[in-house]
């Protein structure tokens, strides 16, 4: 009996097309890619009996796609181990809406191939296989009415009048056998019995949504020191000043927390006390006062006219600037007075204050979405189209699994719809099912529990995990965040710092780092917790970057590194494929990254140990990065640039003292060994 989904994607026509992949909830949401991505798809195609059976992939992409403008048509190749399992892949060239539907249909052909070679095998005679040859003349020319080109169409006829010859048995069959004919059928099948499949749909957006490195700033904290060695508040133009070093570390992506008026009403003193001082700038996730709300910039950073020029050079410098949309507000912001339908009013007609026990947020006052939806949803979609229009292009949004799922499907969608540019990461540190669902209705991007994965199983567990599931969720490794200090980096000493920066680096193309980790900061509130000590979410903390590098006191440079290696090596641009390789030491983790449309290789070697030295033997699965089981090869460390002599069986020693990881390029991956790279793919996938 069949499940709901699995009838859902049968095809209950003459052939069966079931279990069609990538699909997302039995197509309610499209599947995700970008441009220049490989994506693969794959169904288990069956019939009855014996004859031949085989697909077709019918790709439909926007007006202005070269390759898919118009139907693509692709025959589909048969898994070799698995006869009912088929797969194509397709790079879609522009963003937007493609489609596409598996189409399964008997092979005349392929089973006539089969039966003649088996009977000629076999000894048969002409006489027993006079029917089999005119059958096969007659295929032959019902192959060559339906092609176009004279010179293809010729050579089917000639293979029809060849059967039909008094040749010798095998010279009359040779023809149709032949190299040359079987690539004119492959590109233009005789199909019987056509079956068409349903449509899916793939959400395609551009490369930045999944190959991105982010870093995430506080704009108040780049005013520096007063002559009496005070902090002093940052500005727009202190900020556009400090994105120089960002660029030159390699990022993508810097991130503000909110730049917003911040509220005075309970406002948080350092560290989240509740006794500020007249000097304390408050949590910027305080939104709104009596300066504006989410449509103003705090009057200390400048004017909408001043962010406009950091827009600007941040442009200039190959930079996006990405703005916290948190859907909150200060007890003093005009929402409270203008719109209090847009909160949960108390019994005793008070404003309910956001909690987390025993966590509280006095100072905001979190949103309710089911009081008066339509005017709300009105309303943040303004907000948010007033900063795009500025020339915002990417949004973090602040805990977005504590807001309806529908309306960030709502407001995604109605965003794309003008603006298919703007990319959406989703703070969803939850649950799988809520973080995973966020993604399904549109997140571009979605944080994950990266953080917390440590040991040599955790990792790789976690890596096959978003490996797998690519086609619904884009992870964004953040190793530190102003709310995530993680006990690894307290107390694990600086090596750990650039353990977690290299596994975060490599394990996904998309990787973000939170000011202040190149400097080491790792002192806690308190035993136990995650919470840095003088937070920056509660005060000004400006940093001397300049003279930590020159002291030889930074992990600049080793970020710098990464990114540039990142940016060069297109196999750690891709998110679908990673092979990990047996190390015999739990301190030591290996895995490989193959570009499936380049067949660039980088191979990952790292230690965990962040105190000790530790060595084992890798032993590399060879066809996983396209090499021969015995041979040798060149791999070059990308972070020491020494080469290193690689076989099946390897000896590392990885000294956290010296170097962390070895990052090698091998020899780029060709031909027949990276398609089965790409086979090998789908079944890893599927399973």
């Amino acid at each position: 009996m069949f499940t709901r989904i699995e009838r859902e994607t049968a095809v209950t026509g003459r052939l069966a097309i079931e279990d069609v992949r990538p699909q997302i909830s039995g197509r309610l949401y499209p599947s995700k890619a970008v441009v220049g991505e490989l994506i693969p798809i794959s169904a288990q195609v069956w019939r009855e009996g014996h004859d031949a059976i085989a697909a077709t992939l019918t790709i439909n992409g926007p007006k202005n796609s070269q390759i898919a403008a118009y139907p693509l048509r692709i025959t589909m190749h048969q898994d070799v181990d698995n006869q009912d399992l088929v797969h194509a892949f397709f790079v879609p060239d522009v963003p937007g809406t493609w489609t596409f539907h598996v189409d399964a249909w008997s092979d005349p052909m392929q089973t006539w191939r089969n039966a003649v070679t088996k009977k000629i095998e076999a000894g048969q005679s002409e006489e027993e296989l006079a029917n089999d040859l005119e059958h096969g003349a007659s295929l032959f020319e019902k192959a060559a009415a339906q092609v176009t080109d004279e010179i293809q169409q010729q050579a089917l006829l000639a293979v029809a009048e060849e059967l039909r010859s008094d040749a010798p048995l095998r010279t009359r069959v040779a023809p149709g056998l032949s190299v040359e004919v079987l690539e004119i059928l492959s590109e233009h099948p005789l199909r019987e019995l056509l079956t068409n499949g349903l449509e899916h749909t793939v959400h395609v957006e551009r490369r930045e949504a999944l190959v991105n490195s982010w870093y995430e700033l506080f704009p108040r904290s780049t005013g520096g020191w007063d002559d009496r060695g005070l902090p002093t508040h940052g500005t727009f133009a202190t900020t556009a000043a400090a994105l120089d070093r960002v660029a030159r570390m390699g990022f993508d992506t810097v991130y503000f927390p909110p730049i917003h008026p911040i509220g005075e009403i309970n406002r948080k003193g350092r560290n989240n006390t509740l006794t500020p001082t007249p000097e304390d700038v408050g949590s910027p996730w305080a939104i709104g006062s009596r300066a504006g709300g989410h449509d103003t910039v705090h009057p200390d950073l400048g004017t909408i006219d001043d962010f406009v020029k950091l827009l600007d050079r941040a442009k200039d410098l190959n930079l996006e600037i990405a703005l916290d949309l948190a859907l909150q507000a200060a007890p003093d912001h005009p929402w409270a007075k203008e719109h209090t339908e847009f909160f949960t009013v108390l019994a005793d007609g008070t404003i309910a204050y956001a909690e987390n026990p025993p966590k509280k947020y006095q100072d905001i006052y979190p949103l309710n979405f089911d009081n008066d939806p339509q005017t709300i949803y009105a309303e943040i979609y303004r907000i948010v189209m007033f900063w795009v229009e500025l020339g915002v292009t990417t949004f973090r949004v602040d805990n977005p699994h504590t807001k309806p799922t529908n309306f960030w499907n709502w407001l995604i969608t109605k965003v794309h719809q003008t603006h298919p540019e703007v990319i959406f990461l989703a703070e969803a540190f939850t649950r799988p099912a809520r973080l995973y669902g966020l993604a399904k209705v549109g997140f571009s991007q979605s944080y994950t529990y990266f953080t917390w994965k440590t040991t040599k199983d955790e990792l790789r567990d976690f890596a096959l995990e978003i490996a797998g599931m690519a086609d619904v969720c884009r992870p964004n490794l953040f190793v530190n965040t102003p709310d995530i200090l993680h006990e690894s980096l307290q107390y694990g000493g600086r090596a750990m710092f650039a353990i977690r920066a290299a596994l975060a680096a490599t394990l996904s193309p998309i990787w973000g780092v939170y000011s202040g980790y190149e400097l080491y900061e790792h002192q806690a509130v308190a035993p136990g917790s995650e919470e840095y000590l003088d937070s920056e979410k509660y005060e000004l903390r400006p940093r001397d970057f300049e003279a930590a590098v020159k002291s030889g006191d930074s992990l600049e440079p080793y970020i710098t590194l990464l990114n540039t290696i990142r940016r060069d090596k297109p196999a750690l641009q891709q998110l679908r494929q990673i092979q990990f390789h047996h190390t015999a030491n739990d301190q030591i983790l290996a895995y490989s990254k193959v570009d499936p449309v380049t067949g660039d290789a980088v191979l990952v070697v790292i230690n965990l140990d962040p105190n000790h030295a530790q060595e084992t033997t890798v032993e590399l699965n060879m066809a996983a990065v396209g090499q021969e089981y015995g041979a040798q090869f060149v791999a070059r460390d990308l972070i020491t640039n020494q080469d290193f002599n690689w076989s099946e069986k390897t000896f590392v020693r990885l000294d956290p003292n010296k170097d962390v990881a070895h990052i090698l390029t091998l020899p780029q991956v060709v031909g027949e060994a990276l398609a089965k790279i790409r086979e090998r793919e789908v079944r890893d996938y599927r399973a």
